[in-house]
């Protein structure tokens, strides 16, 4: 086994030099319009993206609002129908209300 070998450090290959044409090897103005193109392209899309994000939260915010102010509207008459029941009842001494008479009542209406 060889103690030394592990010391050693590799000595770089040389970089041969380019002795062709530089414009030959670069992008050039096409290169240059085509990333510019997808760049504003990529500027255009996160503009939009950023609006439909936006949007959607608007309207899940006004969704919620909405239930929220349906729910307390539901509690307001469900309040009203309680408070309108027990004042029913305290009037009416406790009885429930009459049924009207057979005269004024509409028949039941069977299959036709």
């Amino acid at each position: 086994m060889i103690d030394g070998l592990h010391l050693a450090t590799p000595s770089p290959t040389p970089f041969p030099d380019y002795t062709g044409d530089p414009n030959l090897i670069t992008p050039g103005v096409w290169g240059f319009i085509a990333i510019l193109v997808v760049a504003v392209a990529t500027i255009f899309l996160l503009i939009d993206m950023t609006r439909r994000i936006r949007r959607s939260r608007y309207r899940e915010e006004v969704r919620i609002k909405l239930e929220e102010e349906q729910a307390a509207a539901d509690a307001a008459a469900a309040a009203a129908d309680a408070a309108a029941a027990a004042a029913a009842r305290k009037a009416g001494g406790g009885k429930p209300a009459a049924k009207p008479s057979g005269d004024d009542a509409a028949p039941p209406r069977w299959g036709g």
